[in-house]
């Protein structure tokens, strides 16, 4: 079948460093600004992609997206469309702590959550089954509403997460296996409900600036720490 409207370009671009990407703490949805290098890296962002014309520009709400996303604004003279729905996973009672702390405080929670089970919600968190149906849906509603446009998404890392699940057939039910370096760019091309990547995590314009951090999940790089065989005794007040 020919298809007679042209695809929309999308170009995901992952926030800039926080603190709580270097020291490895879950971040989700808690309101965490970017670090100095963070900074640095929005203006990198911004002068790669200065020259290019987007049709839409939209965000999430946290502070750490629109502070990368603010220098491009700036030269672009746009004002983006700021939305939650492109909020990171909800990491509930994790959100805040390093893994170390939350084996060390909650064991039994670290253990389920390590079975990687698409279906569980930390207690106050997110499923990953909903946060991928949250984050497909509003993908598909924003390519639907651009057609053969070019749009531009500032956003998260387990946003990019799932929609490369999506076009990779990756089970929801498994650990990340794609780098998603902060500030890094990521071109898709969306057509009729069909995506597809045109480039993915491409962090060239970050040539010169401190190392990222791993982008490996929690989950594996913890998995084999010894967990607690019953939870601490909360202090006596």
């Amino acid at each position: 079948m020919t298809h007679l409207t042209p695809p929309t370009l999308l170009t995901l671009v992952r926030h800039g460093e926080t603190d709580s990407n270097r020291s490895h703490r879950f971040q989700g949805q808690l309101d965490v600004p970017l670090n100095d290098t963070g900074l640095r890296q929005a203006e990198r962002v911004a002068e790669r992609l200065a020259a290019e014309r987007f049709d839409a520009i939209v965000t999430s709400d946290l502070a750490r997206v629109r502070q990368t996303a603010a220098p491009l604004l700036a030269r672009l003279g746009a004002r983006p469309e700021v939305d939650p729905v492109w909020r990171e996973q909800g990491f509930g009672l994790f959100e805040g702590l390093t893994a170390e702390e939350v084996i060390a405080r909650h064991p039994a929670l670290w253990q389920q959550w390590l079975r990687q089970d698409a279906d569980f919600a930390l207690p106050g968190g997110e499923s990953v089954r909903a946060f991928s149906a949250r984050i497909n849906g509003a993908l598909d509603a924003l390519a639907a509403r651009h057609p053969g446009q070019r749009v531009l998404v500032v956003t998260h890392g387990g946003v990019l997460d799932m929609l490369w699940r999506r076009i990779q057939g990756q089970p929801l039910s498994s650990a990340r296996a794609c780098a998603i370096p902060n500030a890094g760019l990521s071109r898709l091309r969306w057509l009729a409900g069909a995506l597809a990547i045109e480039a993915w995590g491409d962090d060239a314009h970050l040539a010169g600036l401190p190392a990222q951090p791993s982008t490996v999940s929690l989950s594996v790089r913890y998995a084999a720490v010894p967990v607690p065989l019953t939870p601490p005794t909360p202090p006596t007040p």
